[in-house]
């Protein structure tokens, strides 16, 4: 997608390369709420300048769907020295701090180097982790200026930080990583994944029949979408439990799962983030 589309009154998605991460920004009378702000400083600062060419607006509002380098690392292109004034930075209470002595600092780093080339050195070398500093515990209302935007944790899923932001006036659920429409969902080395139905559930529940789903990457979905998403991660929690039970070790599980695509190595940290919640390693 290489133009803003207007997937709901003044809701505009976007999505971008790399990792074809989706995009929003939410116009209100007072300015714009972008959720989510893609890899680096310097996209950062791109998608503010076309930010200023789909509006005149400022943006006053930036939130993170989650913890994940796609999602929040250009968020410093929103803050001073780039943006005066600078947003205000929303984002869940469990997001941790981006220390560079981090192994997942180390993990995102060697990623983006073999998957988008040298040039993303510099990137690297530029990059400043701004974590919000408005965190929410489990909801929050924006007033953007006659639109309400309600921040939610409805579960754990993708990570234990997920947000969603429900757009009731418009019926839009801007949902990060807990669904995927250009791929499977995600089970990373800090996914729930045993959780994660429970939290699809609880996003039905909140949204209504006729409701849209932006996802973290990817096109925006109906509820028909939403209850597939569901099916799958029942699939996943139900075979983990079930190769829990059966006393299948960890180390065999993923061979010996029956799941719901064929790329079984999909879900090794599903079964190695299921079984730890199971043996009680995980709360």
């Amino acid at each position: 997608m290489t133009t803003w589309t207007e997937t709901a009154d003044r809701v505009f998605i976007r999505r971008f390369d790399p990792v074809n991460v989706t995009v929003t920004a939410v116009l209100g009378g007072d300015g714009v709420l972008v959720a989510d702000t893609r890899c680096s400083v310097q996209e950062g600062r791109e998608l503010r300048e076309e930010l200023a060419e789909l509006t005149p607006l400022p943006v006053r509002w930036v939130v993170n769907t989650h913890t994940h380098f796609d999602h929040m690392w250009g968020n410093a292109a929103f803050d001073v020295p780039h943006q005066v004034p600078p947003a205000d930075f929303w984002g869940h209470e469990n997001l941790p701090d981006f220390d560079r002595a981090d192994p997942e600092f180390a993990t995102f780093s060697e990623y983006l180097l073999r998957e988008g080339g040298p040039e993303w050195q510099a990137k690297l070398d530029e990059l400043v982790v701004r974590k919000p500093d408005h965190l929410v515990a489990r909801e929050h209302t924006l007033d953007l200026g006659g639109r309400i935007a309600e921040l939610r944790h409805i579960g754990r899923g993708h990570t234990d930080n997920d947000l969603v932001v429900w757009l009731p006036d418009a019926a839009v659920a801007i949902s990060g990583d807990l669904i995927e429409q250009s791929g499977p969902v995600a089970y990373g080395s800090d996914s729930f994944p045993l959780d994660w139905p429970f939290t699809l559930a609880a996003l039905s529940g909140l949204t209504g029949q006729d409701a849209t789903y932006v996802p973290g990457h990817g096109d925006p979905s109906d509820r028909g979408f939403l209850q597939g998403q569901q099916e799958f991660v029942t699939a996943v929690a139900e075979q983990i439990k079930a190769l829990h039970a059966d006393g299948v070790p960890v180390e065999r599980a993923v061979e010996a799962g029956s799941w719901p695509i064929e790329d079984a190595a999909h879900f090794a940290q599903a079964v190695k983030r299921g079984y730890a919640q199971l043996s009680g390693e995980l709360p």
